[in-house]
């Protein structure tokens, strides 16, 4: 299993990181390998690439903003897991499984 995430918010700061955190946590604790890339006021950092999207089986995405150069996400629409900044903060590891779950991910 492979999990990758976007997390962003307008200044890159405490939650993009927070989330990140909470993305990577989930992963962990359902044996997943995972990457998540954050966007901030600094750039994105841990930049997701082609290989990274046509292999992963979930793509976590937590945002208050925009997220840059999203088209690269075209051809992987039906892996989105789209959450809230705040959700996947105090609830990740619950929501993330459950989608899964839904989404038959083993």
């Amino acid at each position: 299993m492979y999990i990758i995430g976007i997390s962003a918010c307008p200044t890159g700061i405490a939650h993009t990181y927070m989330a990140a955190d909470a993305i990577e946590h989930a992963a962990a604790n359902i044996g997943a390998d995972f990457k998540v890339e954050t966007q901030g006021s600094i750039g994105i950092e841990n930049r997701l690439n082609g290989s990274d999207i046509e292999k992963a089986d979930l793509i976590v995405i937590t945002a208050a903003v925009a997220v840059r150069e999203f088209n690269r996400f075209e051809n992987a629409k039906n892996k989105i897991f789209e959450i809230s900044l705040t959700d996947v903060i105090t609830s990740g590891d619950e929501l993330i499984k459950k989608e899964m779950e839904k989404r038959g991910i083993h």
